[in-house]
């Protein structure tokens, strides 16, 4: 427990200052090595028998779609993520490996992986936004009141397993103890940074991004014991790999993007 504070104390330190006074450009470059990280993290545990090329095909798939969306717009990323699609099946068809059987399951390790993945780009997007350090704030504190909620209140009165065999510790009670935090949270982003939201908003974003955050975390705890795999890296002391500390976020960033765009105050 004292490794995994001194994480996250060290973390925050760097992490937090560098958003909040850097500007774009450090939401930016943050973004990349996140990323970089991201899909050797991805291709160690999806693709271990050929993982350089796995990691080159989809750190440049994953580099071009944000690229895209950041220079051309938002748009350009949903077409480039489907000549992604169709370029990754050319991929696997002039290199299918020694065993055809397991061909398509590459391809859609491949895919997964480039989708997956370019679901962080929605950070520096968000980050551009009007009120863009508000939003990217909330982003990243969202899935970490998550946790820190369910932790507590599992803790206190966890009993009824949520998902026994992707994530056997997580309980209900657990769950809507993050669900109480993370409304908490918009409601004190509203006080701070945010008046245009309505209470009601505040509710409902905090229960829908809550819930996305949770999702997230089991949609790699999933993948996870998919791959036969513990953690999904060791970049983070006492957390395990970054891939393991941002999977909420992975699912809450493009939500909460979708919703600065479309359904904004």
């Amino acid at each position: 427990m004292t490794t995994r504070i001194i994480a996250a104390v060290v973390g925050l330190l760097v992490l937090i200052p560098a958003l909040w006074f850097g500007g774009t450009v450090a939401v930016d470059v943050i973004a990349v090595l996140a990323l970089l990280v991201s899909v050797d993290e991805y291709a160690r545990m999806a693709v271990p028998t050929d993982r350089l090329a796995a990691m080159g095909w989809i750190g440049a798939w994953v580099l071009v779609i944000g690229a895209g969306a950041l220079v051309v717009g938002d748009a350009a990323a949903l077409h480039l993520g489907v000549l992604s699609v169709v370029a990754s099946m050319m991929f696997v068809a002039a290199r299918p490996g020694p065993d055809l059987g397991v061909a398509s399951d590459r391809l859609g390790r491949l895919v997964l992986g480039i989708m997956w993945l370019s679901l962080l780009i929605a950070l520096p997007l968000l980050r551009r936004q009007p009120d863009g350090l508000s939003w990217l704030t909330l982003a990243l504190v969202i899935p970490w009141l998550g946790d820190t909620g369910a932790y507590f209140a599992g803790r206190a009165f966890g009993k009824t397993p949520l998902h026994r065999r992707v994530s056997p510790k997580k309980t209900v009670e657990g769950m809507v103890g993050g669900l109480v935090a993370t409304v908490a949270g918009v409601f004190v982003m509203r006080a701070m940074a945010l008046p245009d939201l309505s209470p009601v908003t505040c509710v409902l974003l905090g229960t829908t991004l809550g819930c996305a955050g949770v999702l997230g975390d089991l949609a790699e705890s999933l993948l996870k014991r998919s791959f036969d795999v513990k953690d999904s890296g060791w970049i983070m002391p006492g957390h395990g790999g970054l891939l393991d500390r941002i999977d909420s976020v992975l699912f809450v960033g493009p939500l909460l993007y979708v919703y600065t765009v479309y359904g904004g105050p």
